[in-house]
């Protein structure tokens, strides 16, 4: 009986040992390992170049993008200095017109100047020039006036009369040339 229990209890046992779900089974680790082998190639042949491809390409665009902005930080750079230059350029320019501007300015007003002082002469000869013929013709007047009067007065004084031209004329003629040689 003892024998039996002993030879039950190691059945037993042998079952239990073989159905133990913690224990696997030398089959099911050789599976799983080659399963795991199986899986780590299809990764490596399919999903790291995928992600290696891709680190690349991200690499790649990273890099030409920094390569462009570069390019256009450096035509920026470029047009900036091309612009100042031609502000530069301007700002010359504007103060060689305002100089020029100046100097025509400058010449318009010596010119206007001289035409003034030419003016202002024109009209001091011309008005010389009336005040003489207007002196001349008061002279003139004077002369036959005073002529006119001294041989009305000359008539008076010898009692005849000098209305003949020719005669009261050597007369005023020699009265008025004495009274200017007594000047």
């Amino acid at each position: 009986m003892f024998k039996t229990l002993v030879l039950a209890a190691a059945e037993e046992k042998a079952k239990e040992d073989e159905l133990n779900p913690l224990v696997p089974h030398l089959a099911e680790i050789i599976i799983g390992a080659v399963v795991v082998l199986l899986l780590l190639w299809l990764i490596a042949k399919f999903v790291v170049p995928n992600f290696e491809k891709a680190y690349a390409e991200r690499t790649t665009a990273i890099e030409g993008g920094l390569q462009a902005a570069e390019s256009k930080q450096a035509e920026a750079d470029a047009k900036l200095a091309e612009l100042e230059k031609q502000l530069g350029d301007a700002r010359h320019e504007a103060a060689r017109i305002r100089e020029e501007a100046r100097e025509q300015g400058a010449q318009i007003v010596a010119e206007l100047r001289e035409q003034a002082q030419v003016e202002a002469a024109r009209i001091v000869e011309h008005g010389k020039t009336q005040i003489e013929a207007e002196r001349q013709q008061a002279v003139t007047s004077l002369r036959a006036e005073v002529g006119t009067l001294a041989t009305s007065l000359a008539g008076r004084i010898v009692g005849e009369s000098l209305d003949d031209d020719e005669r009261s004329s050597r007369v005023v003629d020699r009265f008025l040339a004495e009274l200017e040689g007594a000047n």
